[in-house]
C-alpha cells in the first residue's frame, strides 16, 4: 500500500509539473501564426549552427563527468569513466521526467555499477551544485553589471516577477518558520538526541559532508576550477552560436548573447520538466531587450530549447540502454568471484 501511495504520488507530481509547463507553453505560443514558424524553421535556419551548438553541449557533459571524477576521488573511489558519463547523461534524462530528480538518478546509477556509496554520491553532487550556483550567480552578476538598465527594465516589464521576489524577501511567514524551527530545535534538541531518527540523520550529514569536503580533498584543484569555468563557458557558448543561425539575431553582441543565457537558465531552474515553457518564456523576454521582436523570440527560444532536448533524450536513452552491457562482463567476474 505504501508503494502504490509513493507510485501515485510521484504519478501526480509527474502530471503536475508538466501540466504547468505545458500552460507556460501554450500561453507562449496559442497566438503565433504555426505556418510562418513552420515557414521559418523550414526556409530561414542556418542548421549548422544549431549542430555546432550540440557539439558544444556534448563537451560541456563530457567536461562534467571529468569534474565530477576528480569531486569523487577524495571519497575513496576512482570510477570509469565510461560509467560517469552515462550516469551523468541519464540524470539529464530524469530531470524530464521529474524536475530534480536527475540528482538522484546519476548517484544511484553509478553507486550501482561502481559500488560508491549512495549518500557519498549525493554529497558529491550537492557540493557540484553549489558550485554550479555561485557560477551562475557570478554570470548574474556580471550580466546585472553590465546590462543595468536592461535588466531594470526587463523587472518593470514583468510585474509578476518583481511582485514575487517582494513577496519572498518580506514574506512574514518565512520570518514566523525559522523563528519556530530555531525554538523546537532549542527546546527539544536534548531528548531529540537520543532518538534513532537523529542518528540517522547524524549518519546521513557526516556522507554529505565527506561529499563537500571533496571539493578541499581534490587532489587536481586546477583541473576542477578549469573544468568549472569550461562548463558555464561551453553553456553559454552553446546558446550564443545558435544566435547566427536566424538573421534576426546573428548582429547582436556576446554580452546579449551572455544576458539571454543567464535569464533562460533561471527558467531551467522552474520545477518544470526541462524547464518547458519557463524556459522559453526568459529567452524571449531576454532577447526583447535588444530589440528582437517577440514573434522571433519564440521562434529562436523553441529551436534553442527543443536540439538541446532532444539531445539529452537522445543521448540519455541510449545510455539507459548501454549500461548493463558495458557492465556485463564486470557483473559476471564478480559473481565468480563470490562462487569461488
Amino acid at each position: 500500500m505504501c508503494i502504490l501511495k509513493k507510485t501515485i504520488v510521484k504519478i501526480l507530481q509527474f502530471l503536475a509539473f508538466f501540466a504547468a509547463g505545458a500552460f507556460i507553453f501554450w500561453l507562449i505560443y496559442k497566438d503565433q501564426d504555426i505556418e510562418h514558424i513552420k515557414s521559418v524553421l523550414k526556409n530561414d535556419v542556418k542548421y549548422g549552427w544549431v549542430w555546432l551548438s550540440l557539439f558544444i553541449g556534448l563537451l560541456s557533459h563530457i567536461s562534467r563527468t571529468l569534474r565530477w571524477g576528480l569531486m569523487i576521488e577524495p571519497v575513496g573511489h576512482k570510477p570509469r569513466f565510461i560509467n560517469t558519463f552515462l550516469a551523468v547523461m541519464v540524470g539529464y534524462l530524469m530531470n524530464m521526467a521529474f524536475p530534480r530528480m536527475g540528482e538522484v538518478s546519476r548517484c544511484g546509477v553509478l553507486a550501482r555499477y561502481e559500488k560508491i556509496s549512495f549518500t557519498k554520491l549525493i554529497g558529491t553532487v550537492v557540493a557540484e551544485r553549489l558550485v554550479d550556483m555561485i557560477s551562475l550567480l557570478i554570470l548574474l552578476g556580471v550580466v546585472i553589471f553590465s546590462q543595468f538598465g536592461k535588466m531594470i527594465h526587463f523587472i518593470e516589464s514583468n510585474p509578476e516577477i518583481k511582485d514575487k521576489l517582494m513577496a519572498v524577501i518580506s514574506s512574514p511567514v518565512l520570518l514566523i518558520a525559522l523563528a519556530v524551527a530555531v525554538i523546537l530545535f532549542i527546546v527539544f534538541r536534548k531528548a531529540f538526541k537520543h532518538t534513532t531518527i537523529f542518528r540517522k540523520m547524524m549518519e546521513v550529514i557526516q556522507n554529505f559532508k565527506e561529499g563537500f569536503i571533496s571539493i578541499r580533498n581534490i587532489k587536481q584543484k586546477g583541473w576542477f576550477f578549469f573544468h568549472s569555468a569550461f562548463i558555464w563557458f561551453m553553456y553559454y557558448l552553446m546558446l550564443y552560436v545558435i544566435f547566427f543561425a536566424f538573421d534576426f539575431t546573428s548582429n547582436l553582441t556576446p554580452i546579449a548573447g551572455l544576458t539571454t543565457f543567464v535569464l533562460a537558465s533561471f527558467g531551467m531552474v522552474a520545477p518544470v520538466q526541462g524547464g518547458i515553457g519557463a524556459w522559453h518564456f526568459m529567452a524571449k523576454e531576454a532577447l526583447s531587450l535588444y530589440g528582437v521582436a517577440n514573434e522571433n523570440g519564440i521562434i529562436f527560444a523553441f529551436v534553442a530549447h527543443t536540439s538541446m532536448t532532444v539531445m539529452i533524450i537522445f543521448i540519455g536513452i541510449i545510455s539507459l540502454l548501454v549500461l548493463p552491457f558495458i557492465n556485463r562482463r564486470k557483473d559476471v567476474m564478480e559473481i565468480q568471484k563470490v562462487q569461488i
